[in-house]
């Protein structure tokens, strides 16, 4: 990979470079990674996966990598068939380098709608699964979580508490959040302010059609964005803006 941007830095990047520009840059962080073709579309054949390459898949293991939590909306964790965690030997190497757990868990965030009682990032994750909802979930749904061995966590009465929520990881030890979708769940943490920075990854495909964008949900003040960093690989651009308060 060749990074581009900012310009006096610009040249090949060896694993360890690239290491270093995909981890966070602070004790407390949350970013956002998104792949869109280059016409802006969110998924291919409804799904996100469809859109990926090998140097978005790469750049998007290195944010899992080196996070502390990986927090994803319920619909995205079905759609895209999360079932958590499982890392191999390069991961498990790079974690242990940089002194965190062998496995991060993930966080789901659901109302309580749209999170099967046997849902595989639930079901099938090595270390428990964080469940993010509200006290209107169903009592039943709340409990059959915890029985599969989630930690059910309750932010907020009938909307999740993006911020109370992400509070609340961090007071678990969870402080470095890398989010990998959707689109709802970035415009909702987008207007909970809790967003540090966006990873976008742009696919050299297009797609028209009717596929959405990779932020919705209400409107916000728009937010000012820093470009940070811009890494190409054969004709897949990455880019890292940071979100200004």
């Amino acid at each position: 990979m060749r990074r581009i941007w900012p310009p006096q830095d610009a040249g090949e990047l060896d694993d360890e470079q690239l290491e270093q520009l995909y981890g966070y840059p602070a004790s407390r962080w949350l970013c956002v990674n998104f792949v869109a073709s280059a016409d802006g579309a969110v998924s291919l054949h409804g799904r996100a996966r469809e859109l990926s390459n090998e140097p978005d898949q790469r750049v998007l293991r290195l944010g899992s990598d080196l996070a502390d939590v990986l927090l994803v909306g319920a619909t995205t964790a079905m759609v895209e068939e999360f079932r958590g965690v499982h890392p191999d030997d390069e991961t498990a190497a790079r974690r242990a380098r940089h002194g965190l757990a062998p496995i991060p868990p993930t966080a789901v965030v659901t109302t309580g709608r749209s999170l099967p009682e046997d849902a595989p990032v639930v079901t099938e994750a090595v270390v428990p699964t964080f469940v993010i909802t509200t006290e209107a979930a169903p009592e039943r749904k709340r409990a059959a979580w915890a029985a599969a061995g989630a930690t059910v966590v309750v932010a907020g009465e009938r909307e999740v508490d993006l911020r109370l929520a992400v509070d609340t990881l961090a007071g678990h030890g969870l402080r470095r959040v890398d989010s990998e979708g959707g689109a709802q769940l970035f415009g909702a943490l987008l207007a909970a302010g809790v967003v540090d920075e966006l990873r976008l990854t742009v696919s050299p495909t297009l797609v028209s059609g009717v596929a959405g964008r990779i932020a919705t949900g209400v409107e916000i003040e728009p937010a000012r964005l820093e470009l940070l960093s811009v890494v190409a690989e054969s004709d897949t651009l990455m880019v890292r803006y940071g979100v200004r308060r």
